[in-house]
């Protein structure tokens, strides 16, 4: 048996998959920048150890509403103050620039790939499918490029069904690309897509409502906060899912957006 699992493992490491299914991986010095790409949100990054992990595939997942696009732009802005060329897919062309703008990310270091999926295809399912491999297609391009801090494709509001009917060897494919890369490689979607041994799964949603007093009538804190009668941000939470544990942590990181005063 021991013979066997020594063949085993030494055909694993001559095809360069025994980082991914082997070897366990050395602790990550959360101040290299070598290694890491922190998000710039240092309670996250604290819980992250550091930051997202060079070299490996992670993903931010939520529902519409539950922080994700925040989350992703505090990334890339990150990214950019740092000097870092980063890449976005934009499978569905849903990327603000002014939002971004606000949020700090540096246009002139962005490279914006803007697709043609469609939320509701109707008729045009095909279509639709062909305009998501296309994206597929220019991220694995990016990747394939270098020379990118940050590399992000995000489907987040893709129909699941699509996102679905890939091909199982599709995120396999983008692991094979980014592995020993200094790039960050990250997904956004409503659900979980893939992530490598070192990535890690960011699981967004609104803060939970406190719990019903004798009256029946909740406190204040709820995802969705008001200030004089007017919106004022989001109260989230961000749970890290770690692919070797195959558990979340045990308590999830509170965040908090702002609505920018544009008087």
């Amino acid at each position: 048996m021991a013979l066997a699992r020594a063949d085993l493992e030494s055909l694993l490491r001559a095809r360069r998959l025994d980082r991914t299914l082997t070897t366990a991986h050395p602790p990550v010095d959360p101040h290299d920048a070598a290694a890491l790409a922190p998000s710039g949100i240092p309670s996250l990054d604290a819980r992250l150890g550091g930051g997202l992990r060079r070299g490996h595939v992670s993903e931010i997942v939520g529902v519409r509403s539950s922080g994700r696009t925040s989350l992703l732009l505090q990334t890339l802005a990150a990214s950019t103050t740092r000097g870092e060329l980063v890449a976005l897919v934009d499978a569905l062309d849903m990327f603000d620039v002014e939002s971004a703008a606000a949020a700090g990310i540096d246009l002139a270091r962005l490279l914006w790939i803007r697709g043609h999926v469609v939320t509701n295809p109707g008729l045009c399912a095909d279509m639709n499918q062909r305009a998501l491999e296309q994206a597929i297609r220019a991220f694995t391009l990016v990747l394939q490029a270098g020379n990118f801090g940050l590399v992000v494709l995000d489907v987040a509001e893709a129909p699941t069904h699509a996102i679905r009917r890939l091909p199982f060897t599709t995120w396999m494919r983008v692991q094979r690309m980014v592995e020993g890369s200094q790039t960050a490689c990250l997904l956004v979607g409503s659900e979980p897509l893939a992530r490598s041994a070192a990535g890690l799964t960011v699981q967004m949603r609104n803060a939970e409502c406190g719990v019903r007093n004798e009256c029946g009538v909740r406190n204040a804190e709820c995802g969705i906060r008001f200030g004089d009668s007017l919106f004022d941000g989001l109260t989230l939470d961000a749970r890290i899912v770690r692919a070797r544990a195959r558990n979340e942590s045990d308590a999830p990181v509170r965040l908090t957006t702002v609505v920018p005063d544009c008087a």
